[in-house]
């Protein structure tokens, strides 16, 4: 049976041209012709005997053995990344300042850090978990370089949105779909000011629901705690939900539907070291994989 081995460099056009949604700009990117970026796809689905992609209009949708290539990929370019800062004297010396959400630390931190600690040893990582408002706030300041939140609608600071994502009312796994109200709908939200509590409260109103706030906290954990008691129910994204809470349907709990969030990549500087570069790739990698996952 003949071996087959794939090229790094036709994988990269590959994720790249998948991440971006059109492999015209994933050439752009590369600094390639969009036919050389076509023809490395071709000579991929060649080596795997199927078609990895579908166009649909001007859009494209991978198939099933796109999707499974698209994982080997991801994960053989990650290994490949290391080995070259590890072997090829690549050594980033330094920190690196970065801003995340609570919704975050559990599923994203781990993955992001761990590959990027491996790659680059010497470099010191420092973390700040706080609220949307205050990392935009650092950043702006210069005391972080760089920060993944979610962006509002009219913003003056430089953002990258990296995924559209759907706000979800959320309730715990025993939720049942609520009758007609006589009494205010309890809510379970984050301390003000806090945008997606605010967006939230502007869905109500504009569907003439009266509301109150059951429980409030400046911990997200906390209030995953009060959904799961039932207290009420709350507003957050389908991205990273612990087990004992659920995403609700919103049509069939008859409350209103939320509008989407873009979740944004802010830098500090518009020209950022090399160290601030490669964490900022490794997020958009990470952040790739897990909102199609989850939303």
């Amino acid at each position: 049976m003949r071996q087959t081995t794939f090229d790094p460099d036709v994988l990269r056009g590959f994720v790249l041209g998948i991440e971006l949604g059109s492999f015209a700009k994933a050439a752009a990117r590369l600094n390639r012709s969009t036919s050389a970026v076509s023809a490395q796809l071709k000579r991929l689905e060649e080596q795997v005997g199927t078609p990895l992609v579908h166009r649909v209009g001007r859009g494209m949708v991978m198939t099933e053995q796109g999707e499974v290539m698209l994982s080997y990929a991801r994960r053989l370019l990650d290994l490949n990344d290391e080995a070259a800062a590890a072997v090829c004297g690549e050594q980033l010396e330094g920190r690196v300042r970065l801003g995340l959400q609570e919704d975050f630390g559990e599923r994203l931190l781990p993955g992001v850090l761990g590959r990027f600690a491996r790659a680059h040893p010497k470099l010191h990582i420092e973390v700040r978990v706080a609220s949307n408002m205050r990392l935009k706030e650092d950043v702006s300041l210069g005391k972080l370089d760089l920060a993944l939140v979610w962006k509002a609608a009219s913003e003056s600071l430089s953002a990258e949105t990296l995924a559209s994502v759907p706000m979800k009312w959320i309730g715990s796994v025993s939720f049942q779909p609520l009758q007609a109200l006589d009494d205010p709908l309890p809510l379970v939200v984050l301390e003000a000011p806090c945008m997606l509590r605010q967006m939230a409260i502007d869905a109500l109103d504009r569907a003439g629901i009266a509301w109150r706030i059951a429980f409030s906290s400046a911990s997200l954990g906390a209030t995953w705690a009060a959904i799961t008691a039932e207290l009420g129910i709350g507003i957050r994204t389908p991205l990273c939900l612990p087990a004992q809470v659920r995403a609700l349907n919103a049509q069939e709990a008859g409350l209103p539907e939320l509008p989407g969030l873009e979740l944004s990549l802010y830098h500090a500087e518009t020209a950022p070291s090399l160290a601030v570069t490669r964490l900022g790739q490794i997020i958009r990698q990470h952040v790739a994989e897990l909102v199609p996952a989850q939303c």
